[in-house]
């Protein structure tokens, strides 16, 4: 088990991860080693979410998300498999924990009535320096 937060916790059964080259570091071995790791994430269908962080994963996932709901996460930062795979792991809980977090409704607010003087006070001082540039004559 995977604890994402007290109430979420992970089973690994539903994460499947995949093997494959990696580009940047690893010199002679970087064409022949398969050290980067593809992390996928059934969202839509996992047990463990609630329906309210699930609709959050899908929004924060973004293009990371396939159109069935899958996130893939593609981890390389690191030379071998077991910190790529940390890294994936660790990276997919993150975004499980910002999407538990609910968003704090905005509330409209109105401008106050000095702001709304001050804003008509530089208005008409833009307009009358404009005034008073006025049409040049040719006599």
């Amino acid at each position: 088990m995977i604890h994402v937060t007290n109430s979420i916790a992970l089973d690994e059964a539903e994460l499947q991860e995949s093997f494959i080259r990696a580009s940047g570091p690893g010199g002679q071995n970087v064409n022949k080693v398969e050290t980067a790791v593809q992390l996928r994430f059934d969202v839509r269908n996992s047990p463990s979410l609630p329906d309210d962080v699930k609709s959050r994963l899908e929004r924060i996932a973004g293009k990371r998300l396939t159109n069935e709901g899958v996130l893939i996460i593609t981890a390389q930062r690191f030379r071998t498999q077991e910190r790529n795979r940390e890294d994936a792991v660790t990276r997919l809980v993150e975004l499980i924990r910002q999407a538990t977090e609910r968003p704090k409704p905005r509330r409209p607010t109105r401008p106050t009535l000095a702001s709304k003087k001050r804003r008509l006070e530089a208005k008409g001082r833009r307009s009358e320096i404009k005034k008073a540039r006025g049409k040049a004559s040719f006599d």
